[in-house]
C-alpha cells in the first residue's frame, strides 16, 4: 500500500513528488525549505525565520497523516552554510526536547528557491 499525503497547510510540490508518502506504517515526508504556503514563497531572509517555516511545514504534512513530531525517527538536514548550524540546530530542538530522532546534517552547494535550509522527515506510528 501507497498513500500521497497532503494538505494546504504546506507548500505545493516544486516538482514531480508528493509532501509525503505513508506505506503501512511508515511516512516519508519530502524535503520543506522555508516557503508560507499562503503566499507561496519564501517570506524569511534569515536561517531563523526559515527553519521556522520549515518545522510548520513539517508539522502540518505530519498532521494530515494524523501523527506529529512524537512519531519521527530520522530526519536530513541540508544547510547551504554549515555556519547556520547552531541556529537551526537550536530551533529544531524546540520540537524534539526528548528521544530526539537519528539524524544527520549536511552541508550543500545550493537549495530549492535560494533557501538557507531544508529538513526531510521519517516517521512511523
Amino acid at each position: 500500500m501507497k498513500k500521497a499525503i497532503y494538505t494546504d497547510q504546506a507548500p505545493a510540490a516544486l516538482g514531480p513528488y508528493s509532501q509525503a508518502i505513508l506505506t503501512g506504517d511508515t511516512l516519508f515526508l519530502s524535503g520543506q525549505v522555508g516557503i508560507d504556503p499562503d503566499e507561496g514563497k519564501i517570506m524569511a531572509e534569515t536561517v531563523d525565520g526559515q527553519t521556522r517555516q520549515v518545522m510548520r511545514n513539517l508539522e502540518a504534512v505530519l498532521q494530515a497523516a494524523n501523527m506529529s513530531f512524537a512519531n519521527v525517527v530520522k530526519t536530513t538536514i541540508y544547510l547551504s552554510s554549515m555556519e547556520d548550524f547552531q541556529a537551526v540546530n537550536g530551533i529544531y530542538g524546540e520540537y524534539f526536547k526528548t528521544d530526539p530522532p537519528a539524524r544527520v546534517t549536511i552541508q550543500v552547494a545550493a537549495l530549492p528557491l535560494g533557501a538557507l535550509v531544508e529538513i526531510e522527515a521519517v516517521a512511523r506510528r
